[in-house]
């Protein structure tokens, strides 16, 4: 990867260390100041997680609840800002506590500054936390 990757490239990096459950390295990739939001989140789910180590702590047991295999039909839009990006995306795989299949469809706004990402609002199906096995919270949630 370049020096500094355009937004697109990292977040299909980030892609690559998501499948390969490389959590550490998946969160090096954000700003110290970076933040995710979730604007469907239901109640009880964090609706914005604030700063690189909020965010590793959420992420940090993921690959202990959903086993991903594939991201298929990842669509990157530019906009008009350089730094922003659209992506439309599925992610595959098992859920690990039962076993079940794991598909999702997001659409994520994401802001790369300095070649970190500072921004990512992950728009998700906040009906899919009924899917028994699709619990997840992540660790320290707020």
């Amino acid at each position: 990867m370049p020096a500094t990757p355009s937004p697109a490239d990292l977040f299909r990096h980030s892609l690559r260390l998501l499948l390969d459950k490389n959590m550490s390295g998946w969160v090096s990739l954000w700003a110290d100041h970076g933040v995710m939001e979730f604007p469907f989140a239901p109640p009880g789910r964090p609706e914005r997680l604030e700063g690189r180590e909020a965010i590793a702590a959420y992420m940090r047991d993921y690959p202990d609840h959903i086993d991903l295999h594939d991201f298929p039909d990842v669509r990157i839009h530019e906009s008009t800002d350089p730094g922003t990006i659209v992506v439309e995306m599925r992610g595959v795989g098992r859920l690990v506590e039962t076993g079940g299949p794991f598909d999702m469809a997001y659409i994520a706004v994401v802001t790369v500054q300095d070649g970190r990402f500072t921004s990512y609002r992950d728009y998700w199906n906040p009906l899919a936390v009924q899917i028994p096995g699709m619990d997840y919270r992540g660790s320290n949630a707020r």
